[in-house]
């Protein structure tokens, strides 16, 4: 089972590449479940044609109890994927990274995993948080890989290194390990160089590159990801080779 945790900068387009991701991986016949780990649970819209699955926080709330069967939270999307939205508490109430830990939990009691056997499990998970509850998708097992989505700007690539060395600070304890980054281009002058600059500085790898386009915003509005959209457009061809390579590696 690829296990894989997506980090980054708030706004860089970590659910939409988690979920394009998602989509070419069931395209390439494996079975996916996409975990979204944000209080404002929209990681999966656009696998549910733009409507959000109501996250488990919610129906705890709305239910004053756990759900006895993880069908109740769990939503299937394009290329049968599953969906899942951890969601947080009430605004201002609570520990946003408690949702996350009470759903994980709950899930291992309901044994999503051990049923469903899927084939590549994806968090998503907010910003650049690396700690408490939002380190969870890294740790205890549930990924084994992480990667950062960053583009060339300075503060996506200040997010990243934060990522890293808060990752690499956990290496002991057994949690996952970085894999690479993905680099989500925003087409800033020398975006490459900088971001192959950091990569080396940092002991990383550029394992993927999205190019800017249009085409995402335009499938987005209409509630689709662009393998969904159109699987033969040039920026679908990325996310499908990306995730042909991270299968491939897993494999070895």
């Amino acid at each position: 089972m690829l296990k894989l945790a997506i980090y980054g900068k708030g706004g860089i387009g970590k659910s939409t590449t988690t979920a394009n991701l998602a989509a070419a991986f069931s395209l390439l016949g494996k079975k996916v479940i996409q975990i979204g780990c944000d209080p404002k649970a929209d990681s999966t819209m656009n696998l549910l044609g733009g409507e959000p699955v109501g996250s488990v926080m919610d129906y705890m709330r709305k239910n004053d109890a756990l759900p006895e069967d993880y069908h109740e939270v769990v939503k299937e999307g394009f290329g049968g994927v599953l969906c899942i939205e951890t969601g947080g508490p009430t605004p201002g109430l609570g520990c946003a990274g408690r949702g996350i830990i009470t759903t994980f939990h709950l899930l291992d009691d309901l044994e999503l995993f051990e049923k469903e056997k899927p084939d590549v499990v994806l968090y998503d998970v907010l910003g650049d948080v690396v700690c408490g509850g939002f380190a969870a998708p890294i740790r205890e097992g549930y990924a084994e890989q992480v990667l950062i989505v960053t583009s060339g700007e300075k503060m996506a690539l200040y997010a990243a290194r934060n990522i890293n060395e808060a990752v690499n600070n956990f290496q002991d304890r057994g949690y996952a390990k970085v894999r690479g980054i993905i680099l989500n281009h925003r087409n800033v002058k020398d975006e490459n160089a900088k971001v192959e600059a950091f990569a080396k500085e940092n002991g990383l790898n550029v394992i993927g590159e999205i190019p800017r386009s249009d085409d995402i915003i335009f499938y987005e509005e209409a509630g689709k990801t662009v393998i969904e959209g159109d699987p033969e457009l040039e920026v679908s061809r990325h996310y499908i080779e990306l995730a042909k390579k991270l299968l491939a590696e897993d494999a070895q």
